[in-house]
């Protein structure tokens, strides 16, 4: 298997990707024009995503147009829904997908969260790097980023990066 699968993620420093009412705001704390903290080079890395159904809703729900309409992109959900383009709806076993799509030619694998399927994947070991870019705000409520009830898992640290605005991000990944 020479594809990865990547989480690329943002969240508190005290763990939560999302306040109460999945409320992404606190996110604008670190927005600073011409600064993408290296996402546009990740993406380019990356031909297919892999989201939670409940992320997927709230992106549509907020944002013009699906950031990543030009990828192959799994869906994770319970309910079935009709393809739209290049998004497949998957309600099948999450690590059977996995391993098909790591064992497919192509570039990496990008795991856009939510929560669950983070949750999810680290329960089946499937994870191969994390890049963890940690906000400067403790938010006290909300979404964890790392949900109890996970098996422990020793991660090799490969770099830190920090930003003006006070971002660190840390890139781990399986040894």
């Amino acid at each position: 298997m020479s594809r990865k699968l990547v989480v690329y993620i943002a969240t508190s420093v005290d763990g939560y990707i999302a306040k109460p009412n999945d409320d992404l705001g606190f996110l604008s704390i670190v927005e600073q024009p011409g600064e993408d903290y290296g996402y546009a080079e990740f993406i380019k890395t990356i031909d297919t995503v892999i989201v939670g159904r409940r992320t997927y809703d709230w992106v549509m729900a907020h944002v013009p147009e699906f950031s990543h309409a030009d990828k192959n992109t799994y869906v994770i959900t319970r309910t079935a829904r009709p393809d739209a383009g290049n998004t497949k709806f998957y309600t099948g076993d999450i690590k059977e997908l996995v391993t098909r799509l790591k064992n497919e030619p192509g570039k990496n694998i990008f795991c856009d969260g939510g929560a669950e399927v983070i949750h999810t994947l680290l329960q089946e070991n499937m994870i191969d790097e994390m890049v963890i870019s940690l906000i400067p705000i403790l938010v006290g409520d909300g979404i964890k980023l790392f949900k109890d009830g996970r098996p422990e898992q020793v991660l090799q640290f490969v770099s830190v990066k920090h930003f003006e605005k006070g971002l660190v991000q840390l890139y781990y990944k399986r040894p």
